[in-house]
């Protein structure tokens, strides 16, 4: 955590809503880009900043409601993968599908939804949305947890074992451990997991050094 400086800047964002300048559809965006693995600075980061470029600035696509209705097609042009799309569109189209604003949808899904049921939650049903996806929406949406993706488990995992400590790699026992070492810490579940993501060594450099332009964005 010392290695991390101001990364509680960041996860203070992420439990406000406030990523992506506050953009609820660039969230549901990120999250579905980010679940088929690939590295999300260099390859997530510039194709959520191309859709708001191309969709949001323009007026196209300025919430929810408009990203449920827009033929995925149309939306390949910025990102070619289908699945991830294809979750983008059924989350947007269940937050949308109340009387709230978006921010407002995704923050009261998160305060409803249930870890333990994720798999029967509208949205962990949705094709596409993981147990990992599923958690970082809910960080998004102001819960105060952890989302367990190769990166998080590797380095959790590794402070586990210099404490002399079993590893945890069942994914919902992952997250319930990793809570409690938070509870035992000064930190909070989210600090460590965005921790983990900016402690690791890109080329020479600490992400949280060589993205440091980027974080006030994400």
């Amino acid at each position: 955590m010392q290695k991390v400086p101001g990364v509680e800047v960041a996860t203070r964002r992420c439990l406000n809503t406030e990523r992506w300048g506050g953009s609820v559809v660039a969230m549901v965006v990120d999250a579905a880009f980010t679940s088929i693995g690939m590295n999300y600075f260099t390859a997530v980061v510039p194709k959520v900043e191309e859709f708001i470029k191309r969709y949001v600035e323009t007026g196209s696509i300025t919430g929810l409601k408009e990203l449920s209705m827009t033929d995925p097609s149309e939306l390949r042009r910025v990102w070619k993968n289908r699945r991830s799309w294809d979750a983008a569109i059924g989350i947007a189209r269940h937050l949308s599908g109340t009387k709230m604003n978006d921010r407002e949808a995704l923050r009261d899904w998160a305060a409803h939804a249930s870890l333990e049921k994720w798999e029967s939650d509208p949205v962990g049903k949705v094709k596409g949305v993981g147990l990992v996806t599923f958690q970082y929406l809910r960080m998004m949406g102001g819960v105060d947890t952890v989302m367990p993706d190769k990166i998080v488990k590797r380095v959790i995992n590794e402070i586990l074992a210099a404490a002399c400590m079993a590893p945890v790699e069942d994914d919902m026992e992952f997250i319930k451990k990793t809570e409690e070492m938070a509870r035992e810490s000064s930190y909070r579940p989210i600090d460590l997991c965005w921790m983990t993501w900016l402690v690791q060594p890109e080329g020479s450099r600490m992400r949280v050094n060589k993205y440091a332009a980027i974080l006030p964005k994400i």
